[in-house]
């Protein structure tokens, strides 16, 4: 399959496929190379025409602390007070620069959801 940029969904569907065979073939540099260029344009077209909203920074960080096993106490040095932390975590209080500098260098929340306005 010659390389060109994805126009719409059928070209995107291809490309998938192709991908697919490409995969079952023996690794080679060819191959490797064909399958990172057919990538670049699989997310391009997704990118632009499936972009992803993203996640509320206090499901965000409700996440992580699952994620990492922490609990509203575990906040605390990251975000102040025990009430700061529940008004945070109860959307009373929005997160200052501060937290945020915390939570991104802490829990590891790109800085990006962290700077978003909270749904709800």
């Amino acid at each position: 399959m010659k390389p060109k940029l994805l126009k719409n969904n059928h070209d995107y569907e291809m490309a998938l496929e192709y991908i697919a065979s490409l995969m079952e073939q023996p690794e080679s540099d060819e191959i490797n190379e064909e399958i990172e260029l057919f990538t670049s344009l699989i997310t391009m077209y997704e990118d632009k025409n499936h972009p992803v909203d993203l996640p509320d920074p206090i499901e965000a960080i409700v996440f992580a602390m699952e994620q990492q096993g922490l609990t509203r106490k575990d906040l605390i040095p990251i975000i102040g007070s025990q009430s700061k932390v529940s008004e945070v975590l109860r959307r009373k209080r929005p997160l200052s620069l501060s937290m945020m500098r915390n939570l991104h260098e802490k829990l590891h929340i790109p800085t990006e959801i962290l700077l978003q306005a909270p749904t709800n």
